[in-house]
C-alpha cells in the first residue's frame, strides 16, 4: 500500500514498481471509473452518488475493490494507491485484505507545494507539464502546439495549502494505525522518480520494523 500527499509520487511510483512484479496498480479512482464504464450493479451504484455530486460511500467503494480483488491478476498481488484515505476505510479494508506493507512518501511540504503549484496544462492537447520537474520548452507554452499553459484553480497555492491540511489531518491517524500493526515503512519521496525508485527497492528489501515517522505529515 502507497501513502502520502497528493504530489508526493505514489503514482508514478507504482506504475513502475506493478510493471517489474507484474501486479496490478488499484486505485480507487481507477476502480469506480473503471466499475462504472462496466455498467455492473456495484457501478450503476456508484455512479448515481457520482452524477449527484456525492461522495461514494465507504461500504460501496470497498465492495468494488473486493470485487476486484477476486480477479485472477490479483492473485499474485497488487499495490494500491492512495487508498485508504481515513482511519474508518482503514479499519474497514483490514478485514478484507490486510497489506503485508505501507509505504509513506514522506516529502517536505514545501516541495510538495512547488510540485502542485507548478503544474500547468495545454488547454488544446491536454499535455502537463510542470514548471519545476518537466518544464516546457518555452516558459508557459506547449511543446506540441504552442498554446499557451493554463493552471487548474485547485493548483493554484492557496487550495493546495487547503489540500495538504486537510490530508495531513486525516493521514496522522493512518499512520499511527499502521505503525501499530507493525507494517510501516517511510520513504524519502524527494529527488527524481529514478531515485525515489531505487530507495523504494531498498526499503522493500528491508525487514519491517514499524518504526515510520509521521513529520512530514504533521508539519503541514
Amino acid at each position: 500500500m502507497f501513502l502520502g500527499p497528493p504530489g508526493a509520487g505514489k503514482g508514478t511510483q507504482a506504475v513502475e514498481l506493478t510493471r517489474k512484479l507484474g501486479v496490478p496498480q488499484l486505485s480507487t479512482g481507477d476502480l469506480l471509473r473503471a466499475a462504472v464504464a462496466e455498467g455492473s450493479e456495484l457501478g450503476r451504484a456508484a455512479d448515481g452518488h457520482m452524477r449527484a455530486g456525492r461522495l461514494v460511500p465507504d461500504e460501496l467503494v470497498l465492495e468494488i475493490l473486493r470485487d476486484r480483488l477476486r480477479r485472477p491478476d490479483a492473485a499474485r498481488g497488487y499495490v494500491l494507491d492512495g487508498f485508504p484515505r481515513t482511519l474508518a476505510q482503514a479499519v474497514a479494508l483490514d478485514a478484507i485484505a490486510r497489506p503485508d506493507v505501507v509505504v509513506f512518501f514522506e516529502l517536505d511540504p514545501r516541495e510538495l507545494l512547488l510540485r502542485l503549484t507548478g503544474r500547468r496544462i495545454c488547454p488544446s492537447c491536454g499535455s502537463i507539464y510542470n514548471v519545476v520537474s518537466n518544464p516546457p520548452r518555452t516558459p508557459e507554452h506547449c511543446d506540441r502546439d504552442g498554446s499557451p499553459l493554463l493552471q487548474r484553480p485547485d493548483d493554484r497555492p492557496e487550495a493546495v495549502e487547503v489540500r495538504l491540511r486537510v490530508y495531513a489531518e486525516l493521514t496522522v491517524p493512518l499512520l499511527e494505525h499502521y505503525r501499530s500493526l507493525g507494517l510501516l515503512r517511510t520513504l524519502d519521496a524527494s529527488g527524481t522518480p529514478a531515485a525515489v525508485a531505487e530507495r523504494l527497492r531498498r526499503l522493500l528489501d528491508e525487514p519491517a520494523s514499524g518504526a515510520a515517522s509521521p513529520r512530514a505529515a504533521e508539519s503541514l
